[in-house]
């Protein structure tokens, strides 16, 4: 049972972890940006959902504060003018936009909002070097590089950006509200802390002990990465699949390695993060000044997820009237990706409207 527990924190959301493209800002600006760099994008739809006839779709590329250039799907809903009230997306944890991310968006823009779907830097399409790298720091700033690009267009109202974050990413957009002023409203759905389930396990179940070996192990792994001049891959998800695995993990499964959901860029599909990446997550706890949130926060669970806890106990943090837990009956955590008619999108849709105003 150690073994397969132990097997469980390779899966990223699981327990740790072209021509035409224009960017945010013109060839001379985007050159004054230290590490900036141009991105072949694929122009062709490799969603794994079906385009919307209500939207129109294009992508587009920004930058953070460390000069990475991501690489996003802008979502606009057809023949709207002035100024909109526009949203960022991204996530589950190893998932890339043409997953969940970009559906939820896409469905947003649908109901009137300017939405782009990003992938986190050194994943996707998004630049960066070494590829499949993750931290605390570096996926919170991606959430406000993404307000930064909404920030300065032209048809967006910079006093009306909000952000959705999904599964992991759920954690890492209540973090960004805690940080970054200019997001007014943040919706977390099926959200994972990273922080505690890495240093943690789940439910809280390693001790001192179990943290320190896991230290050890992974800063062996740093030397031999070194050595070898490459990185150790943590694995994607289980596969082929346990006869006894859980049922969450059976649907993980379900997921990231069928036609349902699987993308050859997802890492959570394929061979998953680099292994050392959750060094950082083990000591950089995300949510320490939630409770400093002002705007308004929105934490969507399903009834049945085995996650549920994350989302609860974050909620609990959180101060203020403008602050909410909805629970969904009977809903897994995996239900909340993609099952369009389990995700409460009334609700998120009248949440924005309540707060981006």
């Amino acid at each position: 049972m150690q073994n397969f527990r132990s097997s469980l924190i390779r899966t990223v959301c699981l327990a740790t972890l072209g021509a035409g493209i224009t960017g945010a800002f013109p060839a001379s600006a985007q050159a004054n940006i230290p590490g900036a760099q141009h991105l072949e994008l694929t122009t062709s739809w490799d969603k794994v959902f079906p385009k919307s006839t209500k939207v129109n779709h294009r992508k587009i590329t920004f930058h953070n504060r460390y000069g990475i250039t991501l690489a996003a799907d802008l979502y606009e809903p057809k023949h709207a003018t002035g100024k909109l009230p526009a949203i960022a997306v991204s996530g589950p944890f190893g998932a890339v936009k043409e997953q969940s991310s970009g559906l939820y968006a896409q469905i947003m823009a649908e109901r009137g909002y300017l939405t782009i779907a990003f992938d986190p830097s050194f994943t996707g399409e998004s630049g960066g070097t070494p590829r499949d790298v993750a931290s605390p720091d570096l996926n919170t700033e991606d959430f406000s590089a993404a307000v930064d690009y909404l920030s300065v267009q032209d048809n967006v109202d910079p006093e009306k950006i909000g952000i959705i974050g999904i599964c992991g990413w759920g954690g890492f957009a209540i973090n960004a509200a805690a940080m970054d002023t200019r997001i007014k409203a943040t919706v977390a759905s099926t959200m994972y802390d990273m922080s505690r389930v890495t240093a943690n396990g789940y439910f809280d179940q390693n001790t001192v002990t179990d943290r320190m070996n896991a230290r050890k192990a992974l800063n062996a792994q740093r030397t031999a990465d070194y050595r070898s001049g490459t990185y150790q891959k943590a694995g994607g998800v289980i596969d082929p699949l346990p006869e006894d695995a859980p049922q969450f993990v059976k649907d993980y499964y379900d997921y990231y390695k069928t036609k349902r959901g699987y993308h050859q860029r997802s890492l959570n599909s394929n061979a998953g993060w680099n292994k050392t990446s959750a060094l950082a997550f083990m000591t950089s706890p995300i949510l320490h000044y939630s409770d400093e949130i002002l705007s308004a926060v929105l934490v969507i669970h399903g009834e049945k997820a085995h996650s549920r806890y994350f989302g609860e106990d974050a909620f609990k943090k959180l101060q203020g009237t403008n602050k909410e837990l909805v629970i969904i009956p009977g809903a897994s955590h995996t239900d909340l990706y993609d099952q369009v008619d389990i995700i409460p999108f009334e609700k998120i849709d009248s949440f924005f409207k309540q707060y981006l105003k």
